[in-house]
C-alpha cells in the first residue's frame, strides 16, 4: 500500500518534471566529477554546501538535527544531489553508506524563464547560438536544449558542433546521454556580453 502510494505521489507531482530535474542532477554530478579531477577532494567537498566543510582530514556537516554518527576514517560516503534538498544539506545514516543529500548546482534557477543572451553576442554568434550559450549554466543534453529553445534537437547538435569547435562548449558522456557545457571562455564572453 505504501508502494502505490508512493507510485501515485510520483505521477502527480514528479513524473511530468523528471526529465529536466534528471538532466540537472546529471549535469551536477558530471561537474563534481570534474571538479574532483582537476582540483581534488577537499576543493569539490567545501563547494558542496556552507554547512559542509573539509578540514585536517575530516569531513564536517553542521547542522542541528544531524542524525549520522561520527565514521571511522576511510569508511565511505555517498553524495546525493537533490532538488529537494535545498537550502539544506540531510543526513542519511541508513544503508551501507552514509548519505549526504545536498542541494544540485542549478536547482535554484530550475523553474526561471529562459536567460537571455546579450545583443551584442547574438550579433556576433547568432541569436541561436548565443541563446544556447546562455542556457548552459549546468552541463545538460542535445533534447533539453532543443525543449527549452524551441529550435530542433538537429538544429541544436549543429549549432552546438560549431560552438564546440570554437572552443565555447565541452561535450561529456554520461551513459547514453550526451552533455553539454560552456568552457570558461564562453563563461567570460557571456559575462562581458551586456
Amino acid at each position: 500500500m505504501l508502494a502505490e502510494q508512493i507510485e501515485q505521489y510520483w505521477c502527480i507531482a514528479v513524473d511530468a518534471d523528471w526529465p529536466r530535474i534528471r538532466v540537472l542532477l546529471e549535469g551536477d554530478v558530471l561537474g563534481r566529477a570534474r571538479q574532483l579531477a582537476e582540483h581534488g577532494a577537499a576543493q569539490m567537498l567545501n563547494s558542496l554546501h556552507e554547512r559542509v566543510r573539509w578540514e585536517h582530514g575530516a569531513l564536517s556537516v553542521r547542522q542541528p538535527h544531524c542524525t549520522a554518527e561520527n565514521l571511522a576514517d576511510g569508511g565511505g560516503l555517498t553524495l546525493v544531489p537533490s532538488v529537494f534538498a535545498w537550502p539544506d544539506v540531510l543526513t542519511v545514516p541508513t544503508g551501507v553508506l552514509p548519505q549526504l543529500a545536498y542541494p544540485a548546482r542549478g536547482s535554484a534557477t530550475l523553474w526561471e524563464a529562459a536567460p537571455t543572451a546579450g545583443e551584442a553576442l547574438g550579433a556576433v554568434l547568432g541569436h541561436s547560438r548565443a541563446r544556447l550559450l546562455a542556457e548552459m549554466g549546468t552541463p545538460v543534453s542535445t533534447s533539453e536544449l532543443a525543449r527549452r529553445t524551441g529550435i530542433t534537437a538537429g538544429g541544436v547538435s549543429q549549432h552546438l558542433t560549431a560552438l564546440r569547435a570554437a572552443g565555447l562548449v565541452a561535450t561529456h558522456r554520461h551513459g547514453r546521454m550526451l552533455l553539454s557545457a560552456r568552457t570558461a571562455v564562453a563563461d567570460a564572453l557571456l559575462s562581458a556580453s551586456p
